[in-house]
């Protein structure tokens, strides 16, 4: 998948998000099989009916507790989470929403995050919320969210705890630490935005923000059970927003803005080094590369330097902190020309092989075979490069695209 916009229109609420996630078309399952690897699949039901909000159209979430358990610890929690033997993405995405819950509810009760009584979020409905939106986000793999400041709304909720203002206490302290902008205006006399949701767009959301431009292909709408002053939807749109800073010209050539990211690290291994480099490969950086250096006190050291889209400047740009040791790094924006390209594949006398075809300015295409392909070959038919790629040219067919690369 491309990209997700969430809009909060008026706020944000698990179910609403769950909702609006399989109106998507993220399938039934997709939300269930995680619960059932938790071993839950008898304390509930979900069901995802359509519904109205003052006469406009979307899906309400219904989850029918079967079993009332008892309010758990974020211990407990915890632990029924590392027992199910979920996709290590998976697991890492709820248990960074419950670690949020935990630790904004312990400081405003002043106990230990791991002593936590979870109330309401520690209720099956609020797991099944949690959980399923995070399996739905794992399934899509959008490559940036994007969502809009939320109202709270005002007034007053009634709690476990008695009548409590609006924010609730959690939800403040969630906020107090991030940076989410929240909407003040057509605030009204009730609860907009929970705990739940609140810690969900936290966990997933990279920019708190629209993008300047966009194109929409498809989206979901899930409503929620309250009944406002105004129509109570939450809208979730699949978009493309990468073309935004890309300009195409009659030569064929296209200019697009592009963010170079550099580090000096001197405190790595060079095999911590390989693997950062692999890793950011694999998430999709344009391009990336090192080389040793000498930095200060005479230690050898790495410079390494990234090539990444404006769109996914800001999660390349934590990966940096979260995987290597750095404590800085530079980031600049520049301009470059590319030849246009696609990626396909031609018909050969020894297989159907993985090409580029690229565009030249006096509108001439050629045809690149792929390294890895060509490695194959060479073990496969034991032959060299040179000869592997002579019999790609002289038998290839008609080369048949299936993207456009933005490399």
């Amino acid at each position: 998948m491309d990209e997700i916009l969430i809009e909060c229109s008026p706020g944000i609420s698990g179910d609403m998000l769950l909702a609006a996630l399989y109106d998507l078309g993220v399938p039934q399952n997709v939300f269930e099989k995680p619960l059932i690897k938790l071993g839950l699949q008898n304390s509930f039901s979900l069901t995802f009916n359509e519904s109205k909000s003052y006469n406009l159209r979307g899906i309400k979430a219904e989850v029918n507790v079967l079993i009332n358990n008892k309010k758990k610890k974020w211990k407990d929690i915890k632990s029924l989470i590392f027992s199910g033997l979920l996709d290590k993405d998976l697991e890492s995405m709820i248990i960074k929403v419950f670690e949020l819950l935990a630790i904004a509810e312990g400081k405003v009760h002043g106990v230990d995050p791991n002593e936590v009584h979870f109330h309401e979020i520690g209720s099956m409905d609020s797991l099944v919320d949690v959980i399923g939106v995070c399996a739905a986000i794992n399934y899509l793999k959008p490559k940036n969210i994007f969502c809009n400041a939320p109202n709270l709304g005002k007034g007053f909720i009634n709690s476990e705890h008695g009548k409590i203002p609006i924010p609730s206490p959690v939800v403040l302290e969630l906020l107090s630490s991030s940076k989410l902008n929240i909407c003040s205006k057509y605030s009204i006399d009730e609860e907009l935005s929970t705990p739940t949701g609140i810690s969900l767009l936290l966990t997933l959301v990279n920019f708190f923000e629209f993008p300047p431009e966009y194109s929409i292909n498809s989206y979901g709408i899930g409503i929620g059970h309250k009944i406002l002053p105004s129509p109570n939807l939450l809208r979730v749109l699949e978009i493309n927003s990468s073309n935004h800073k890309k300009n195409y010209f009659k030569n064929g050539l296209v200019f697009e803005e592009i963010s170079i990211q550099e580090a000096w690290i001197d405190n790595h291994s060079s095999e911590d080094i390989a693997s950062f480099i692999e890793f950011m490969r694999q998430e999709g950086v344009l391009d990336i590369s090192y080389k040793a250096i000498n930095m200060k006190k005479n230690r050898i050291g790495f410079s390494l330097i990234a090539i990444v889209p404006i769109e996914r400047e800001e999660y390349f740009r934590q990966l940096w902190f979260q995987y290597t040791t750095t404590l800085g790094l530079r980031e600049r924006r520049q301009g470059r020309w590319i030849l246009p390209r696609q990626e396909g594949v031609c018909v050969t006398s020894i297989g159907n092989i993985r090409c580029k075809e690229i565009t030249k300015t006096n509108g001439q295409k050629f045809i690149k075979p792929e390294h890895d392909e060509v490695m194959d070959l060479q073990k496969k038919y034991q032959k060299s490069a040179p000869e592997i790629r002579k019999i790609i040219s002289n038998t290839m067919k008609d080369f048949k695209p299936f993207k456009d690369l933005k490399e």
